[in-house]
């Protein structure tokens, strides 16, 4: 009689984002003000933490390659995910908007108020990778910098 395992523990540790050029996207990510962790990595992948899940940026080419999956061809219409920074405040939405992109963002979408609430607008990095900068009803985020969620 085999005896079962328990399930593990769900988390998300690490979101890694494929990227062309990495010394444009470490620059660019240097300048949003994300804190860079492990730099003894030079650039062959490059870590940040979040307040959350840690961001690594890694080649597109060895990313796609270490998966498994096709390099070509590269998407270049919505990739079907968005990554998210959340804030306190209507005016924290506008501030990081525009302090993404003073730092070479491309505006996707300018921000306004949603159907559920919120407010929020979009950022494109170097890469294209959309960011949604946002506040909303039940998503608070500390003191921590971690998003709290309402029961």
């Amino acid at each position: 009689m085999s005896q079962q395992l328990p399930a593990p523990v769900p988390r998300l540790t690490v979101i890694t984002l494929g990227v062309s050029d990495i010394r444009t996207s470490i620059a660019f990510y240097d300048a949003l003000c994300f804190s860079r962790r492990l730099k003894a990595t030079g650039e062959a992948v490059a870590f940040y933490e979040t307040g959350g899940p840690v961001l690594a940026l890694y080649p597109w080419d060895q990313l796609a390659a270490d998966a498994a999956l096709p390099d070509q061809p590269r998407p270049t219409a919505f990739r079907g995910i968005t990554l998210a920074w959340n804030c306190r405040t209507r005016e924290e939405v506008d501030a990081v908007l525009a302090f993404a992109l003073g730092k070479g963002a491309k505006l996707l979408k300018a921000a306004h108020e949603t159907d559920y609430g919120g407010y929020s607008g979009y950022f494109a990095d170097p890469d294209g990778h959309p960011w949604e900068v946002v506040v909303a009803p039940g998503i608070d985020v500390g003191d921590d910098r971690r998003v709290h969620l309402a029961e």
